[in-house]
C-alpha cells in the first residue's frame, strides 16, 4: 500500500510491478500520478486516522510504503504490531514527518554538524528567534515536502510574510515553523542511502543539486565533492538511518560550506533529486534499489554508470489548468542521449512539477555540458 501517490511514487509502483508487485495507491485526490500504473486505488484524506485504518484493515497489506508527510503516522506503531511491515519503519516515518524530531536526533542525540536553529508557535516567537540566529535566515514548516512554504528572510520586514507564508502552506495540523541559520555552502547533495534487511548499508554516488523557492530545479550525478567530504556524510548517513530503523532508500541532504559538512534534512524513501538516477546513472535507479530493499532483495554493489543531469518540467506560473496539454515532445526526441517523463498530474497550479527531463553520457563527462542539455531539453516541453 503507498500512501501518496505523486512521481516519486509512479516510478516506484512502476519498479514494484516489474517484480509482479500488487499496488494499492492512496491519495487524496483521483488520478494522481501513482494510481495511474496501480492494480487498484483509494482516495482519502490521510490525516484522518480513521479513514486510514479503515482501509488497512480493507486490504491487509504485507508492506506500507510512505511517499509524503501529511499522513497520521503514529497509526503506523499500531500496523507493525499487526505485523504489517511499515518503510523503512514506524519510527523512522515518524521522527522524518516532522522537522522537529529529525533536527532534535540529529543535532541534540546524534551530535551532527547542523544549522543554528530555533522553532516558534507564534509570530512573536519567531521574531525572537530570528534575532538570536541572526538575518539572513530560513524559515520553513515543521511538516511540508518540495519547498513547500519555505522562504528566506532577508530583511525584518520580511519577518511576517515568511511566518504567514510557513504557517498556510503547512502539511499536516501543525502551526509551528522551524527557523535555521543561512549557511554558505559551496554546494548541496542529497546522498542516497540504501539500508538493508540483512545486508550492509550502500551509498550511491552523490548527487549535486540547485534549488529555487525551496523546491529542486535540477539535479546531476555524480556531484564534485572532495573524498574527506564524502566519508563524513556516509558517516553522519550511517549514523542517522541506523538510529531510525529499518530497510529502504533514505534521501540525506547535505550542506558543503566552509565550516565543513553540515547535515540538513532526511527523507525515509526515494527523493526528488534522485531523479537523475532515471538515466540510467546506476545500474539500479533510485526507485529500483527502495523496492529491493523493502522487499530483502540483496544488494551487493551500487554502480555509477553514466554521468547524469536533471531539469523539472513546471507549470506555468500564471494559473492553473485542468487537463493540462503538452507540445514539443518531438523537438526533445531529436537530442540525443536525452529523455523526457511526463508525470500525468490531472492539473496544473503556478510552478507546478509536471514532468523531468534527464541528459547522460560516459563517466567524466563535462557536468556543466550536462546540466545545460537537461536543461534544453526540459525547456522544449510546454505545459498549456
Amino acid at each position: 500500500m503507498l500512501l501518496g501517490s505523486g512521481e516519486l511514487g509512479k516510478e516506484f509502483v512502476i519498479s514494484a510491478q516489474r517484480l509482479g508487485q500488487y499496488v494499492i495507491a492512496v491519495d487524496s485526490y483521483d488520478n494522481a500520478p501513482a494510481m495511474q500504473v496501480a492494480d487498484t486505488r483509494e482516495v482519502i484524506d490521510m490525516l484522518d486516522g480513521e479513514a486510514l485504518d479503515a482501509i488497512v484493515a480493507k486490504h491487509q497489506p504485507d508492506l506500507i510504503v510512505p511517499e509524503i508527510e501529511a499522513i497520521r503516522t503514529e497509526r503506523f506503531y499500531d500496523y507493525e504490531k499487526q505485523g504489517i511491515q511499515v518503510v523503512p519503519s514506524a519510527k523512522a516515518a515518524n521522527f522524518t514527518m516532522n522537522r522537529k524530531a529529525i533536527r532534535d536526533l540529529a543535532a541534540k542525540d546524534l551530535g551532527l554538524k547542523t544549522a543554528k536553529y530555533r522553532y516558534a508557535t507564534s509570530l512573536e516567537e519567531m521574531k525572537a528567534a530570528v534575532e538570536e540566529i541572526g538575518i539572513p535566515c530560513v524559515v520553513k514548516p515543521l511538516m511540508s515536502s518540495s519547498g513547500k512554504g519555505q522562504s528566506t528572510i532577508k530583511t525584518e520586514e520580511d519577518i511576517e510574510k515568511s511566518w504567514n507564508m510557513a504557517t498556510t502552506k503547512s502539511r499536516g495540523d501543525l502551526n509551528e515553523v522551524i527557523i535555521e541559520e543561512f549557511i554558505n555552502f559551496r554546494t548541496e547533495i542529497t546522498l542516497l542511502t540504501v539500508t538493508q534487511k540483512n545486508g550492509k548499508t550502500l551509498f550511491c554516488p552523490p548527487i549535486g543539486h540547485r534549488q529555487e523557492r525551496g523546491d529542486y530545479q535540477e539535479s546531476w550525478q555524480p556531484s564534485g565533492v572532495t573524498p574527506e567530504e564524502l566519508a563524513e556524510a556516509e558517516r553522519m548517513a550511517d549514523l542517522v538511518t541506523k538510529e531510525l530503523t529499518g530497510a529502504g532508500l533514505w534521501g540525506v541532504e547535505f550542506f558543503m560550506g566552509d565550516e565543513g559538512v553540515v547535515f540538513s534534512e532526511l527523507s525515509p524513501r526515494p527523493h526528488d533529486t534522485g531523479m537523475v538516477t532515471l538515466g540510467n546513472t546506476q545500474n539500479f535507479n533510485e526507485f529500483e534499489l527502495h523496492l529491493r530493499a523493502v522487499l530483502g532483495l540483496p544488494i551487493e554493489e551500487i554502480t555509477l554508470e553514466q554521468a547524469g543531469a536533471s531539469a523539472v518540467i513546471l507549470a506555468p506560473g500564471d494559473s492553473a489548468k485542468q487537463n493540462p496539454i503538452y507540445s514539443g515532445l518531438e523537438e526533445t526526441a531529436t537530442i540525443p542521449k536525452s529523455d523526457v517523463r511526463i508525470f500525468g498530474k490531472p492539473e496544473t497550479r503556478p510552478f507546478r512539477r509536471m514532468g523531468v527531463a534527464v541528459a547522460f553520457d560516459k563517466p567524466g563527462t563535462d557536468m556543466q555540458s550536462l546540466r545545460d542539455r537537461a536543461k534544453e531539453v526540459a525547456d522544449k516541453v510546454k505545459v498549456s
